[in-house]
């Protein structure tokens, strides 16, 4: 077991290499992501790096013999976000699907749930899994996210001597590294739909089996990807007070308005980076230490809102700054 756990995530990082460098090839093939008014690049990018990054993943779990009920809803979902990338589907089938994986899963592995937390459960798991995809807006900033993220997650199940989950979550950071070497700024291919909601339902999917086997409480991983989080759950919370319509895409994320004010994605991605390695620094030192909990999530939600409230004023300058020079 060590010597497989151990050899599991090498080779989800070289697959996912070996997948990205076959792609590449077939740059023509590949459904590509086409500037538009909403978007942050320029040129042209193709958009199913995810593919390669999820193959990693598979090979991973493969050694490891990860359990179906992780690795099928993945599967499923990975196979129609590809679908999604390449032709586009409506937004009520694509929650249903989504829905179809989270119940698997939840049904799989959470079975003595009784009916009001199987509703909260479904609820977290679709609400990460479209969080990690409204993230995945700028280049290495949902690569980068999620080496940090799930190695941090890694970290706490090691504190928990888990070592199945520790390999499990070795495996998708690995595979984010090296799709990361062809993401950071600027980036060679995204990750698209086929990689952002399938990495997203696997942040909510281990984060789940981590708390049912007693590995951390449910407020761990939501501080390790606190960044994700807060910018994606303010961003919603605002369209849905201006009555927007939420389903439709859009440019107001804080990380958006960052690179709009005339930062580059390479800046955002690392001042990103930076603060998550803050949160998941902070998450396991309150692991440790249980008693300064509050005091730990106290003062990661002020940095946070503080972080917002600076971006949204620094924005609304900017904005009328533009509007009185036209």
């Amino acid at each position: 077991m060590p010597d497989v756990a151990f050899a599991s995530p090498v080779v989800s990082a070289l697959a996912t290499l070996l997948f990205i460098v076959w792609m590449l090839k077939l740059r023509d093939r590949l459904p590509m992501d086409i500037p538009n008014e909403r978007s942050l690049h320029m040129r042209p990018v193709p958009r199913s790096g995810g593919i390669a990054m999820m193959g990693g993943i598979f090979a991973g779990f493969a050694l490891m013999q990860t359990p179906l009920v992780v690795v099928l809803p993945v599967a499923l979902l990975v196979a129609f976000s590809h679908f999604d990338d390449a032709h586009g589907v409506p937004i009520p089938l694509r929650l249903g699907i989504q829905l179809v994986a989270a119940a698997a899963f939840a049904f799989g592995s959470l079975p003595t749930l009784g009916l009001p937390a199987l509703a909260l459960v479904l609820a977290g798991i679709l609400w990460a899994t479209n969080l990690y995809n409204f993230m995945d807006g700028s280049d290495g900033l949902a690569g980068g996210m999620t080496v940090l993220g799930f190695s941090f997650l890694g970290a706490g199940a090691w504190m928990s001597g888990d070592a199945a989950l520790l390999a499990d979550c070795a495996i998708v950071a690995a595979a984010g590294i090296a799709f990361l070497l062809f993401n950071f700024p600027p980036a060679r291919l995204f990750m698209g739909d086929a990689g952002s909601v399938p990495t997203g339902f696997l942040a909510a999917a281990l984060s789940l089996q981590g708390w049912r086997d007693g590995e951390w409480p449910l407020w761990f991983p939501v501080m390790v990807f606190a960044p994700f989080v807060v910018d994606a759950t303010l961003t919603l919370l605002k369209r849905i007070i201006a009555r927007e319509r939420i389903w439709q895409a859009h440019n107001k994320h804080y990380y958006q308005r960052l690179v709009r004010m005339g930062w580059t994605h390479r800046s955002t991605a690392l001042a990103e980076y930076s603060l998550m390695l803050i949160c998941g620094a902070t998450a396991l030192w309150a692991l440790r230490h249980s008693a300064y909990l509050q005091l730990a999530a106290a003062g990661l939600v002020a940095l946070h809102v503080a972080l917002a409230l600076l971006v949204e004023r620094v924005w609304r300058k900017h904005k009328n700054s533009h509007i009185e020079a036209a």
